[in-house]
């Protein structure tokens, strides 16, 4: 069965911050990536590799550059968005 991120967000962090936080949406982003890495892994292997086994494996092949793509990705997104004009 996949674990979607919403069912392993801890409840005490506010939707506010879930929305809002850069650290947080890298840290979803990330999750989600070693999620599908250890659904891919365990297809291979036929069997379950287990979630810290996939995330030490993840970390260990793909992180610094998956982190280099996700900021790149989003400095490119955040220097197109326009700043909010004050109407009087």
């Amino acid at each position: 069965m996949h674990t979607t991120f919403a069912q392993t967000t801890p409840s005490w962090l506010g939707n506010s911050f879930k929305n809002t936080s850069y650290v947080f949406q890298e840290y979803r982003a990330e999750h989600e990536e070693i999620l599908r890495h250890k659904w891919l892994e365990s297809e291979k292997l036929g069997y379950d590799i287990g979630m810290e086994c996939a995330r030490l494996d993840w970390i260990a092949r793909h992180r610094s550059k998956w982190r280099q793509a996700y900021r790149d990705r989003s400095n490119r997104f955040s220097a197109h968005e326009k700043s909010p004009r004050l109407t009087r």
